[in-house]
């Protein structure tokens, strides 16, 4: 008895003790509400999910493009992009996936269904009936590629940036049920700002990108969100998404950062094998961002292939 009492003490401190570290490591201390989103820049959209922030510009009458950002940065990791189709006279739209930027964190799978339902809602909320030219940057570029082979109507061309290709290994521990949510709450969250700096060939370039990122960081749900995005990945069929949308004829420009450290560039012969029609450019000088690091040279390339397929 008195052995299954020291027991039991060990247990409930080793239990009061991961809880502390979970509260003390855990950045999320505050609810995404309407005040909080009260002076943000952009619209907001309740979908059957929950709230949806969204930016739009450009002539109304515009070709409309659509910009999906990636894994953890929010949308206004498009800056230069966004302005320079807005600029060309397309009718640009950037959101904020769930569970990033300013946009709610639904408890939810974050599976590929899941983004493509908050797409497609957006764009009937938004009113855009026709064919979109769709974007998508590293993760952005799986969930573009998975509405684009359940959608392939809505498609003018998918344009993938550095996207995700491949399913994640993930480790047991991260696999378990309470235990992998733990680790990665107070093991990745905490330092993702500081680690973002790690997507640029030169980061000093860049001053106060960590600082732009944090501020989303403070909201609950936002490593949960994260964690289950990539328990997602780690079971997508990546080929199944390529076949249907070589089947289906889709015109894919595929861009890649030569210097990526992040996806490296030789990732890319995944995408060319399985859809063999897509164009394809290397952008020198260019880590995981070549949109941001070569601005002028990417929205050239963009623009250039838009034109070809009006």
């Amino acid at each position: 008895m008195k052995t299954l009492r020291w027991v039991l003490l060990a247990v409930l401190l080793a239990g009061a003790g991961a809880t502390g570290y979970y509260y003390h490591k855990n950045p999320e201390h505050l609810t995404l509400d309407a005040a909080a989103r009260q002076q943000a820049p952009g619209a907001f959209v309740t979908l059957s999910d929950g709230v949806t922030h969204y930016e739009m510009a450009g002539p109304a009458s515009g070709r409309v493009a659509v910009l999906v950002h990636g894994f953890s940065v929010p949308s206004y990791i498009w800056d230069p992009s966004f302005a320079a189709l807005r600029d060309a006279g397309y009718r640009v739209i950037r959101y904020d996936l769930f569970g990033r930027g300013l946009s709610d964190r639904p408890d939810a799978a974050y599976d590929g269904a899941f983004y493509d339902r908050q797409l497609d809602e957006l764009l009937k909320t938004l009113n855009v009936d026709g064919k979109i030219d769709l974007f998508g940057l590293s993760f952005g570029g799986y969930v573009t590629a998975h509405y684009a082979s359940t959608h392939p109507d809505r498609i003018r061309t998918l344009n993938l940036v550095d996207p995700s290709n491949s399913a994640p290994r993930i480790g047991w521990q991260m696999a378990t049920p309470l235990l992998g949510p733990y680790l990665f709450q107070t093991g990745a969250v905490p330092g993702m700002a500081d680690n973002q700096s790690s997507d640029f060939l030169h980061p000093e370039q860049f001053p106060g990108w960590a600082d732009r990122y944090r501020p989303q960081m403070q909201y609950h749900g936002f490593g949960r969100a994260l964690y289950r995005s990539r328990m997602a990945l780690s079971r997508e069929d990546f080929d199944g998404i390529y076949a249907a949308i070589a089947r289906a004829g889709t015109p894919v420009h595929l861009v890649w950062g030569k210097q990526d450290p992040t996806l490296a560039v030789t990732q890319s012969a995944h995408i060319r094998k399985a859809i063999p029609s897509l164009e394809y450019r290397e952008i020198d000088q260019s880590g995981h961002l070549p949109q941001m690091e070569q601005a002028a040279l990417f929205n050239h390339d963009m623009l250039t292939y838009l034109a070809a397929h009006p």
